[in-house]
């Protein structure tokens, strides 16, 4: 327990860091600072060795680049939740597991009924579909013990399944042409370092030595790249033992090592380069049309009433049972918290709209307004929610 207590201490300080890197980015973007914001974006970064060359703008170094740490990080502790933790068993999962399922289908219909007659426009249908845990967490800590531990863990199991679901959503509907020379190498790096973990060795250099090349032959592939750090992550071993008999937990290891990194660099790096919207410059009336409100209405309607209306549902008809210590009004607060899209939302959303113009920035503004949105309403009803609540 005072893993997880830790575990969400350190991502509730993450998520009120995400906060002010997103300020200072619109403060900037909306500035007579804007064009200096936008030339750090741009700013060229090449790496060449031999016939490997690698040139990006620094936005695409984060989103391609550092984003495969940050899915390295999920991967690393959705096996440990799954193999040891609070998704281990039937019991523990069932909850998080089934209101994850609603909190991915309803918003995804949402977006879909506002979009349906426009091709294009569907491939953002999973941009609602994502929980932010950092900022989740980071607005459940400013209500202290006003809200259950269970409720926490609750929330953070149920972001690691949407996590889980987000990087399979990439894997199948997020993928460009395949290069069959990319997809071989990347193969051949998966193969070693199943065939490391088999073999015993307990060096992290091992694993992350192939992973890296692993990360640029994924990049080169056309699959996303930021799935060589969720392959990466699988094949790290949880537990064994050295040459002396000394138990090393290697996966646990490195997710302590990655955590703050991830926590207090990578993400809020994330946010800093993908939130600053430059507000002046859009129409104001195009926040009305299609793409914005499907993504809007999907994080603040369809998540609060996915994972709610599938948790009652669940609960209701004994599959499972309301997190101990909790009611139904906190439930319901927690459910519209997963509303908080933000991070995960503005990355699957640079995936399915590659060309921030396509839409004038609206796609963005509306996760904003909709997370927004999800945590001061959420924050509102765990505020005002009373010990006994009944439903």
């Amino acid at each position: 327990m005072k893993t997880i207590q830790n575990f969400i201490k350190e991502e509730s300080l993450g998520g009120i860091l995400l906060v002010f890197a997103t300020l200072v980015a619109l403060i900037l973007s909306n500035s007579p600072l804007s064009n200096w914001y936008t030339s750090i974006l741009h700013i060229p970064i090449e790496i060449k060795v031999g016939a490997l060359h690698i040139d990006k703008h620094l936005y695409h170094w984060v989103n391609d680049g550092l984003m495969a740490v940050f899915f390295l990080l999920i991967g690393l502790e959705v096996k440990r939740e799954v193999l040891e933790g609070e998704l281990s068993s039937w019991s523990q999962i069932a909850l998080p597991g089934i209101a994850a399922i609603g909190g991915m289908v309803i918003p995804a219909a949402i977006y879909i009924a506002f979009n349906y007659n426009d091709s294009f426009a569907l491939q953002g249908w999973a941009i609602p579909t994502a929980t932010d845990i950092a900022f989740a967490l980071g607005i459940l800590s400013l209500l202290g013990n006003r809200v259950p531990v269970s409720l926490k863990i609750f929330l953070m199991a149920l972001a690691i399944l949407d996590d889980l679901g987000a990087i399979i959503v990439i894997a199948i509907f997020y993928t460009s042409e395949l290069s069959t020379l990319s997809i071989s190498v990347a193969t051949a790096c998966l193969a070693i370092l199943i065939t490391l973990n088999r073999l015993g060795v307990t060096r992290k250099a091992a694993y992350i030595l192939v992973g890296i090349v692993l990360w640029v032959s994924v990049l080169k592939s056309g699959v996303h790249a930021t799935l060589a750090g969720v392959a990466l992550a699988f094949t790290i071993p949880l537990g064994l033992k050295n040459r002396d008999g000394v138990s090393i937990n290697l996966s646990k290891s490195l997710e302590h090592d990655l955590h703050d990194w991830v926590a207090f660099f990578i993400l809020p790096l994330f946010a800093f380069v993908n939130a600053g919207i430059d507000i002046r410059e859009i129409p104001m009336p195009l926040m009305a049309s299609s793409v914005p409100l499907g993504i809007a209405m999907g994080l603040f309607f369809g998540k609060q009433l996915g994972v709610f209306c599938f948790s009652w549902a669940a609960i209701k008809l004994g599959i499972t049972s309301l997190p101990k210590g909790s009611n139904w009004l906190q439930l319901y607060g927690v459910s519209v918290l997963t509303g908080i899209g933000f991070t995960m939302s503005l990355f699957i959303g640079s995936l399915a709209f590659t060309d921030d113009r396509v839409y004038q920035y609206t796609d963005k503004l509306a996760i904003l307004l909709g997370s927004f949105a999800s945590a001061m309403i959420g924050y509102i009803i765990l505020l005002r929610s009373k010990k006994n609540s009944g439903l």
